[in-house]
């Protein structure tokens, strides 16, 4: 039977909280990257250089020769090889940030915290992609290798399906979360009253906000990182179509709407600054997931996923102004994004060992 939720005192932080390192899946599957796996592999190098001196990069990597193939590509790049590590780890694909495990922590009145790994179900989006049991046993591999405890709710739950201020407001989407494809065998209905207490018991939710539209040719069922993120307590940057004749338009409206709705877990309406959507991005006649929210935030920056579109440039301004103090680093992901997700989706955060990292 799985325990009943997170220990005492344990909560999610915020992602713009102080990391210890970022994990990663080195991107290895031709199939996810049709026609553009090299090209791909290109921008997500670029992703290492920018976390590369910020905090430790950690990479999962299938084997020894894997390991030393991607060191010779990073030094072909010039990223920096300080406090790179590679696990042999091996994977189905990249996306670490459903396939990773989610991080809590119990502040403590030291310098020292508590830190748990959480173990969530992990089956591709609901069985889309199969074979995915090694992704499925990322967490338990990362929670050894970092000598952590590591509990196992027993549900699927995916990291981008959700989002957190790191005081017990979370945003999630009815698409996803509520979807019967992710419901397990013996599971209890997927009602949003039930998630709403699995989110409370696991991430410390005490309000949920739920939206309920997706991007086109997202696969994930309305993952939130594509749609509406927290940049600070109390304060979203959600994602906007001008274009009333295109397909996001009335569903990124409603999600819109749904938020200035809103109040956070303190009982405050959420402040709520709109962030364009870049124009149609297209591979072999298929339409991208392409989102500027699909952006990370690692120390001292934030790693935004940019288009080579006029758009870019008016999506990195909303930005600059919703993280002050924080340098924008554009990330290409015209590629990245033929595998269906960007910076975000190929990213998970490990919170600082000491609070005041």
């Amino acid at each position: 039977m799985a325990p009943a939720g997170l220990p005492p005192r344990f909560r999610w932080p915020a992602e713009w909280e102080p990391h210890e390192a970022t994990w990663l899946s080195w991107p290895h599957n031709p199939e996810t990257w049709p026609g553009c796996l090299p090209e791909a592999e290109a921008e997500y190098v670029e992703i290492v250089r920018a976390l590369a001196g910020r905090e430790r990069v950690r990479i999962n990597v299938k084997d020894a020769r894997m390991e030393e193939a991607v060191r010779r590509r990073l030094a072909a790049a010039g990223a920096p090889d300080a406090g790179v590590e590679l696990f042999h780890h091996p994977t189905n694909d990249a996306w670490v940030r459903d396939h990773g495990p989610i991080f809590a922590v119990r502040d403590g009145d030291g310098a020292g915290r508590e830190r748990v790994a959480l173990d969530f179900l992990y089956d591709a989006w609901g069985g889309k992609y199969p074979p995915y049991d090694l992704d499925d046993g990322i967490p338990a591999r990362v929670a050894r290798a970092l000598a952590l405890p590591r509990l196992e709710p027993g549900f699927v739950l995916e990291g981008g399906s959700v989002d957190g201020d790191g005081a017990g407001t979370v945003l999630t989407t009815e698409t996803c979360l509520l979807k019967p494809s992710r419901r397990k065998p013996g599971e209890a209905e997927r009602t949003r009253e039930e998630m709403e207490r699995r989110l409370a018991a696991w991430l410390g939710a005490r309000r949920v906000v739920w939206l309920g539209g997706e991007v086109e040719g997202d696969d994930t069922d309305g993952h939130v990182d594509d749609l509406a993120r927290f940049v600070a307590r109390g304060v979203v940057v959600a994602c906007a179509e001008d274009d009333p004749s295109d397909r996001n338009h009335a569903a990124l409206a409603d999600n819109l709407r749904r938020l200035r709705a809103a109040r956070d877990a303190e009982g405050k309406p959420l402040e709520v600054l709109e962030l364009p959507m870049p124009p149609p991005l297209h591979w072999r006649g298929e339409r991208c997931p392409a989102s500027y929210a699909n952006f990370y935030l690692a120390n001292g920056a934030a790693l935004v996923p940019v288009f080579g579109s006029p758009q870019d440039r008016r999506a990195l301004a909303v930005l600059r102004e919703a993280l002050p103090g924080r340098e924008l680093v554009p990330i290409p992901a015209r590629h990245l994004v033929v595998g269906l997700g960007a910076v975000h989706c190929l990213t998970q955060q490990e919170p600082a060992a000491s609070p005041g990292s």
